[in-house]
């Protein structure tokens, strides 16, 4: 077993079952180096979720390396691919089972599963769609496996769409963006991720879930500005509307005429 060192389920449960686990980054040689020590020798490798990009030294060990990835490749190679997917607005996403290169997600096709984005779907809701399809899925491949049946088709490069790794830091909220692309936002990024956020003065605000709002404003308002308090729920002006704060995280009381800026 591979796993990245803050993976704290993958590895309780590999002391539970006795199960050898290389945690950190395998890149130099280190996972290679610690697989000769352990002399772990095998025909298949399976990657989910895994955090890093493996190079020749461990696929060429293999006879098949399949990936589960998180999308519909070729779109959405790289990072938290689902999480993107809401961002932009996109009514699907999925996972696709394709073979292992030392690029990123570049393999062949071996079988794709769509899966619907719903309206209230959130980048934990859809974390729970994937696992509840990955067990499944990893039986059929390995079955595939094992019967030498695996079929595939090549990914069309001229359609790969590229997303980077995302960090805490990126969450923070432009007020100038329209409506439903800060409700996108704020969906795909809700706990178990660090979350959405802005700032009112010097003070962070996390915002978990929003809702639009017909209240009305003034066009040279700036956006970002408290427009009412209802209910202890903040209306906020955007681009092109307002939205309600429905869930949120603010250690004060915020109150009408402030201004939500992220710094």
């Amino acid at each position: 077993m591979l796993t990245d060192s803050h993976s704290d389920g993958i590895v309780g449960y590999c002391e539970q079952q006795s199960l050898k686990c290389f945690k950190g980054n395998p890149r130099c040689l280190k996972a290679s180096n610690w697989l000769d020590d352990q002399l772990i020798r095998f025909d298949y490798l399976l990657s989910i979720n895994y955090l890093f990009i493996l190079e020749e030294d461990i696929l060429e060990r293999a006879h098949v390396a399949v990936n589960f990835h998180g999308s519909l490749l070729p779109k959405y190679r790289g990072r938290t691919p689902h999480v993107w997917a809401i961002i932009n607005g996109e009514k699907e996403c999925g996972i696709t089972a394709h073979l292992m290169s030392a690029e990123c997600d570049d393999g062949d096709i071996v079988k794709q599963i769509h899966i619907q984005i719903e309206y209230e779907d959130t980048g934990a809701t859809i974390l729970e769609k994937y696992n509840g399809i990955y067990p499944n899925l990893v039986d059929e491949i390995v079955t595939l496996m094992e019967i030498g049946n695996i079929s595939t088709t090549k990914q069309d490069i001229t359609k790969a769409t590229y997303y980077g790794k995302r960090t805490p830091e990126d969450g923070g909220i432009n007020w100038d963006w329209q409506k439903e692309r800060i409700r996108n936002w704020v969906r795909a990024q809700v706990r178990p991720y660090p979350g959405a956020f802005s700032h009112i003065g010097s003070e962070k605000i996390t915002i978990h879930k929003v809702s639009y709002s017909d209240y009305g404003f003034i066009d040279i308002t700036p956006n970002g500005s408290v427009l009412a308090v209802i209910e202890s729920k903040p209306i906020v002006k955007t681009q092109n509307g307002a939205i309600v704060l429905e869930d949120y995280e603010y250690v004060g009381t915020i109150k009408e005429g402030q201004i939500l800026k992220t710094i």
